[in-house]
């Protein structure tokens, strides 16, 4: 792996991070992300280049505004972090290559949609059409997956989650996961394809089992009340991170088992 490269591509993932940040917090109140510019949100004081520099800038001024000291939740770094880490990772497994480019798309949706969905609890349609559009797109011009695969991975995984969600709300008389989530497991699917789709499928559900069993017991410890109401997006993201990263593996050694 080149180290210079690896740090070039750090820090274009950290710089991209604060582009997700801006999208994170305007696309789901359907503000443009371009206009107007990077402001504070408490004063309204347009930031000047010294105060966007990423995870740099909120270090340095403590997590402060500059210019009225309102604290800048700590996120804002970590969003840029986790993105600059999740991109050399990617590049890691897949090295310099079209594809790599492909697994990028991918992960800074997943970053953009699991935030959006923390704070909302919706999955914006516009993300998925982008991410749907790009994934064919590539896959058209034999840049990614196989077009086949990833038809059938968007097929299977968008269609049999919804045949198979609609089953279970109707024996359970209540909803039981968003529109938005199967939406984000058609869109994964195009990705990835069947194997790697269906790996996700699996995985969200044994992340959002972990989640759930962690949270009653910290519940009943601090003696609050369980809250049920959990968004499925980030599960279906890390779900699709492990995949991306680690599924070639983890499918491998499961058939090896037998």
């Amino acid at each position: 792996m080149n180290i210079y490269f690896t740090i070039i591509l750090f820090i274009m993932g950290v710089v991209l991070g604060s582009f997700f940040n801006v999208c994170i917090h305007r696309i789901p109140n359907k503000k443009s992300i371009i206009n107007p510019p990077s402001h504070c949100y408490n004063c309204n004081t347009r930031l000047k280049s010294l105060d966007l520099v990423p995870i740099l800038s909120w270090s340095l001024l403590r997590g402060k505004c500059r210019y009225c000291g309102q604290k800048i939740s700590p996120r804002y770094a970590l969003v840029e972090l986790l993105t600059g880490i999740l991109f050399v990772l990617v590049y890691k497994v897949y090295g310099y290559n079209t594809i790599t480019l492909y697994y990028l798309l991918l992960v800074s949706l997943l970053v953009i949609i699991t935030f959006i969905d923390l704070d909302h609890y919706i999955i914006p349609d516009e993300l998925i059409i982008f991410g749907s559009i790009g994934a064919l797109i590539f896959n058209i011009l034999c840049h990614g997956i196989s077009i086949k695969d990833s038809l059938l991975g968007g097929l299977i995984c968008g269609g049999g989650m919804l045949i198979l969600i609609h089953l279970i709300e109707l024996l359970i008389k209540k909803e039981a996961m968003g529109g938005g989530d199967i939406k984000l497991f058609g869109m994964v699917g195009l990705f990835l394809g069947i194997k790697l789709g269906m790996l996700t499928i699996l995985l969200s559900v044994y992340v959002g089992a972990i989640y759930g069993v962690g949270s009653i017991i910290y519940s009943k410890m601090k003696q609050k009340e369980y809250n049920s109401i959990i968004p499925y997006g980030p599960f279906i993201s890390v779900g699709a991170l492990i995949s991306i990263l680690y599924g070639t593996n983890i499918i491998n050694w499961y058939i090896g088992l037998f």
